[in-house]
């Protein structure tokens, strides 16, 4: 209470509410789940704050201090500086919801713009203003596909990673839709068709495949896969690495219904986990399921060029009962980095950019397999991460590298149990060949520890 700028008037503010103490205010709160008092250091000035803020944040190392392999989706990536200096700017730094959109007609084109760019790298033929992360974006499309064809049960691959498994398990849960893990092959990495040919049903939904899928492994086999999700009347979600697509067919191509992805190598940093951008789009029959908002291009009064808010449909802005999601918003500042970062990048620099990812994820796998004792697991052609075996204790192996200032690779067997002492490792085209020697050598030496 003594934080309340009028507390002069306490007693006056009780006495209008029937309250007699403030106490009253939290009789609702079971007390034996009350807290009397929390622990915490006196309070201290903004000055002493920055500093005590200072001496925590130097203990942080940036990639150029501590090269980092880590697999699993999220790596760094370089970031032009048009990027900033576009997304910097105050009309589109302080941007939200475009309500008006008489006044908000730059922001409005801008996601007008990113949507058909991210349709065109998909090959779908309608893309939204985007979702919150790529996790986020799995949920909803399990969802989508439920509304759809009205079954309960969606399949995932069982190499997906544990963030999305524990999102789309906490969407799915209140549309009571069964969640279905496929195992994939172990000497390829890719999914095993036979399984899911077994497991797919008159009551699957939808069935999710990511290519290059969690392992790094391209699956190669995904138009035969599009053929078995048709012939059970499911629908097919794909999850994507939008850099990939610099040299990989779209999804459109092999008749894929919705496609999600992580769009944050697409011009955001990766800014210790957040924010970040979900990547949705769907074939143009499914519009009106899709979650999140449409821009569209129209014509004002004088017949001049004009964009408006086309579809939204969240409870927000239509009956509960008809809306598709409960998405408040849109990562409208990251779509906008990403629109950057691609118009900047164009065609031709995304196919050179991907092809340097792609090489440099087999180089650097030959690297480590050249070392005694290190061998990659998986027979699948990979993108830009692969999975290795290592010869000893993979997380003495990482620690010592820490030791010597570079960041390994993910360790896996928490998730799959079947992969100890595997390491999940990524590279992009940030990483020079100092890098990747720094690397060889940290795990020669810490493997005969």
């Amino acid at each position: 209470m003594n934080l309340i700028p009028n507390s002069t008037l306490k007693n006056a503010i009780l006495k209008e509410m029937g309250l007699e103490n403030i106490e009253e205010l939290f009789s609702d709160i079971p007390k034996k789940i009350r807290i009397n008092n929390l622990d915490l250091p006196k309070g201290l000035t903004q000055q002493d704050a920055e500093q005590h803020l200072r001496k925590i944040a130097n203990k942080n190392k940036s990639f150029n201090n501590l090269p980092s392999f880590l697999g699993g989706g999220i790596k760094p990536h370089y970031i032009p500086s048009i990027v900033k200096s576009i997304t910097s700017r105050s009309e589109f730094y302080t941007a939200y919801t475009p309500y008006q959109s008489e006044a908000s007609q730059g922001f409005l084109q801008a996601m007008f713009e990113y949507q058909s760019m991210i349709a065109e790298l998909t090959g779908m033929d309608i893309a939204n203003a985007s979702l919150y992360d790529g996790e986020t974006a799995l949920g909803e499309a399990a969802l989508m596909c439920s509304r759809i064809n009205r079954r309960n049960s969606f399949i995932i691959p069982q190499n997906i990673s544990s963030d999305k498994i524990s999102i789309l398990k906490n969407y799915t849960k209140g549309a009571d839709i069964k969640i279905k893990e496929i195992s994939y092959d172990k000497k390829t990495g890719k999914i095993d068709i036979e399984k899911l040919k077994k497991n797919i049903d008159k009551d699957t939904s939808g069935v999710y495949i990511e290519n290059p899928n969690y392992f790094g492994i391209f699956e190669d086999d995904i138009e035969k896969i599009s053929k078995i999700v048709k012939e059970a009347g499911s629908l097919l979600v794909v999850g994507i690495d939008p850099i990939s697509l610099g040299i990989i067919k779209s999804p459109g191509s092999y008749n894929a219904d919705i496609v999600i992805g992580e769009g944050r190598s697409l011009g955001n940093p990766i800014d210790f986990g957040g924010s970040t951008l979900g990547i949705f789009a769907c074939k143009k029959m499914f519009l009106r399921q899709l979650p999140g908002r449409v821009i569209g291009i129209t014509k004002d009064k004088d017949n001049k060029r004009a964009f408006c808010m086309a579809l939204q449909t969240r409870e927000q802005h239509i009956r509960r009962g008809k809306a598709t999601s409960n998405i408040c918003t849109n990562e409208g500042l990251c779509a906008l980095a990403t629109l950057v970062y691609l118009s900047w990048l164009g065609s031709n620099g995304l196919e050179e950019l991907s092809k340097i990812n792609f090489e440099k994820g087999q180089k650097l796998a030959k690297k480590i397999e050249s070392i005694e004792g290190f061998k990659k697991v998986f027979t699948g052609v990979h993108f830009n991460e692969f999975v290795i075996k290592c010869p000893t204790n993979a997380s003495i192996i990482n620690n010592e590298m820490l030791h010597h200032g570079v960041q390994g690779g993910l360790i896996l067997d928490q998730l799959h149990p079947e992969l100890m002492n595997c390491m999940l490792f990524g590279i992009s085209e940030i990483h020079s060949d100092e890098d990747i020697e720094k690397l060889v050598t940290c795990l020669k030496e810490a493997s005969h520890v």
